[in-house]
């Protein structure tokens, strides 16, 4: 599925292709929480990097990499530095992939037939984890990647 996406402001926009479109993660971490999460959590979406195209933003374009354990992150969460927007996340450690958030796609996504909340060992006391009975739950990461998530459910 092509998707585009953009920033609020509209100073960034770009375009990539993804065979995992369906916005079902919900990432309760603490970094997740206070890059992107306005609901107490973030919600990514896997991409081809090697089909990621910035059309326009370039000098607006924002990094910002966690400290982790006393260690920089090799994830690199892109944002528009105008506006705030959280864009992307994209790790060299998996070079071919690129997490677009889904609140930046312009494109119509997929409805997901179901949630995964992951990263609940780490969620803010004041969030509800909401859902549907028989969503998956973790308190770190699922047991399995967005593509297997995907792949299981015929999308």
């Amino acid at each position: 599925m092509h998707l585009e996406g953009s920033c609020r402001c509209g100073r960034i926009r770009f375009s990539v292709d993804s065979t995992e479109p369906c916005p079902f993660l919900r990432c309760y971490c603490s970094i997740c929480r206070k890059t992107a999460g306005t609901g107490g959590y973030a919600i990514n979406i896997g991409a081809d990097h090697r089909t990621f195209q910035l059309h326009q933003g370039q000098d607006d374009l924002r990094i910002y990499r966690a400290v982790i354990d006393g260690k920089e992150s090799s994830g690199q969460r892109h944002f528009c530095g105008h506006c705030g927007t959280a864009l992307w996340i994209y790790d060299e450690n998996w070079p071919d992939l690129v997490y677009p958030h889904a609140g930046a796609i312009d494109t119509p996504l997929p409805e997901p037939p179901e949630h995964v909340h992951a990263m609940l060992g780490s969620k803010a006391p004041w969030v509800r984890v909401e859902g549907q009975p028989g969503d998956d739950r973790f308190d770190e990461f699922p047991d399995e990647s967005l593509a297997d998530w995907h792949r299981r459910h015929g999308l």
